[in-house]
């Protein structure tokens, strides 16, 4: 039975996935801080409830968020807040460094595995071409560079082992109803559903790389 660990299950599409890999037969067990208190941008709390949990066949990082508090993603730097951007960094990129430095231990060394931390293609720096969301745009590209640097080093302990950074898609949730405006989404368990099939397909030679829903490669 595979064996999956979704931090963040208490969200829209953290939630998805859990039920996604439950129908599927798999064994899940859900982190989360309504749930169980796991606060992904405290140090002490990630080290409480990854420290001798075993390991797993999938890890997903599905923290994160586009709007923290009031502050709305920005339209241009001028709007650009210290505070504001410095929760975004907190959350979308320090919080999935602090799960990674758990990684070696949760990941198993004999088998293949995957651990997926869910980006967003406006992080992408080649892909930018329109401005705006500078904050958001940032935490995203930092952790994509987070994600491709723990691959490396987890490469030389970890063979079998595939850390990718993800691109759900535009997803319909509570989070993101105001901002999709006439973009096309999916559902969350439509995006699970994409997600899941990409993660299954997955090979230890593509550790360290960006992919979109689809299983397309996104530029850096």
């Amino acid at each position: 039975m595979e064996q999956v660990l979704i931090i963040g299950a208490s969200g829209g599409i953290g939630s998805a996935l859990a039920r996604g890999f439950e129908a599927r037969g798999a064994q899940v067990d859900h982190l989360s801080r309504s749930g169980d208190g796991f606060d992904v941008t405290d140090e002490a709390s990630v080290a409480a409830h990854l420290s001798g949990r075993g390991v797993y066949d999938r890890v997903i990082v599905a923290t994160g968020a586009l709007e923290i508090g009031e502050a709305a993603p920005e339209k241009t730097i001028k709007r650009l807040n210290a505070v504001a951007m410095a929760e975004q960094f907190a959350l979308n990129a320090i919080g999935p460094a602090l799960v990674l430095s758990h990684a070696h231990a949760l990941l198993p060394r004999e088998r293949p595995s995957v651990l997926a931390v869910l980006s967003a293609r406006v992080g992408s720096i080649g892909d930018n071409r329109i401005g705006g969301w500078v904050s958001y745009r940032a935490a995203k590209a930092a952790v994509n560079q987070i994600v491709h640097t723990a691959a490396i080093e987890l490469a030389r302990t970890h063979k079998h082992a595939a850390v990718v950074a993800m691109h759900p898609g535009t997803v319909a949730t509570s989070f993101t109803e105001q901002y999709l405006n006439r973009h096309p989404s999916v559902s969350p368990s439509v995006a699970a559903e994409n997600l899941i099939d990409v993660m299954g397909r997955l090979q230890a030679g593509q550790t360290g790389q960006f992919f979109d829903y689809s299983g397309a490669s996104v530029p850096w």
